[in-house]
């Protein structure tokens, strides 16, 4: 299932970005909103996959993001 960002969260993200929050502080308002957006699922199984995905901790994406940026 595909997730959709409402405008509102980009403006946000934007908003937030702008008045010098860390890239940590960020990745936390992103997890709150994806947490939230998990709690709407219908479906079991879906919603904790969401759950999972939702409570990475931010050294662990960071690792898994780093990993990414060296394959490109």
């Amino acid at each position: 299932m595909i997730v959709r960002i409402p405008i509102m969260g980009i403006a946000a993200a934007i908003g937030l970005a702008v008045s010098g929050c860390t890239a940590q502080q960020l990745y936390s308002t992103g997890q709150s909103w994806q947490r939230n957006e998990c709690t709407r699922m219908l479906d079991q199984l879906e919603r904790e996959r969401c759950l999972s995905n939702a409570n990475t901790p931010y050294e662990a994406y960071k690792k898994q993001s780093g990993a990414a940026d060296t394959r490109k």
